[in-house]
């Protein structure tokens, strides 16, 4: 992934490079439909990768992870971006910070992902978008015993006050987008 280079290059691109550029940039489209945003947080950062083409669409990043060598990596990756070290159940951001806030697989990882639902309620204007892994069997991503279903991601984002939830399946994940009742 270190070697990629997006937009008229990614064909170059060896095959599950590719692939994988593709899905981030289905994500990314997908996540800003119908948004006219400036600022976004990227809860649970890793890497960057998603941070790099939120950037990419000319927008303000923010990322957080509770790990300190991913944001290290993030930030060495996404020059344009800012990043910090921090918990998804507390986000250290004032009520309504964010355009967008995108959670990359962070709610198999939570104790409580209903704070954290409730956490990006609170720090979000627009949506909530929240990236999970299929709760069915695959080889990729977290152990199936760590997956939620996703009857159980969409009961709750209601809990947490989210309205007009919407559910994307793609090829090895789901995508929830939800607004806010505010």
């Amino acid at each position: 992934m270190q070697e990629r280079i997006y937009n008229d290059k990614i064909s170059k691109l060896r095959s599950k490079e590719r692939i994988a550029l593709l899905e981030v940039e289905r994500v990314v489209e997908l996540c800003l439909q119908k948004l006219f945003i400036t600022k976004m947080l990227d809860v649970g950062t890793g890497s960057g990768i998603f941070a790099e083409a939120f950037t990419l669409r000319n927008l303000n990043v923010t990322g957080i992870d509770k790990n300190p060598q991913m944001v290290k990596a993030a930030s060495d990756l996404v020059l344009d971006a800012h990043f910090k070290e921090g918990s998804a159940e507390q986000l250290p951001f004032k009520k309504n910070s964010f355009d967008l806030v995108f959670l990359s697989h962070v709610l198999h990882e939570s104790d409580d992902p209903l704070l954290v639902l409730k956490e990006c309620y609170r720090v979000a204007t627009s949506r909530v978008a929240v990236l999970e892994w299929p709760c069915h069997s695959e080889k990729i991503g977290p152990p199936i015993d760590h997956r939620l279903p996703p009857e159980k991601i969409r009961t709750l984002l209601r809990q947490a006050g989210f309205t007009e939830i919407k559910k994307t399946t793609l090829e090895h994940m789901i995508l929830f987008r939800a607004k806010p009742k505010k």
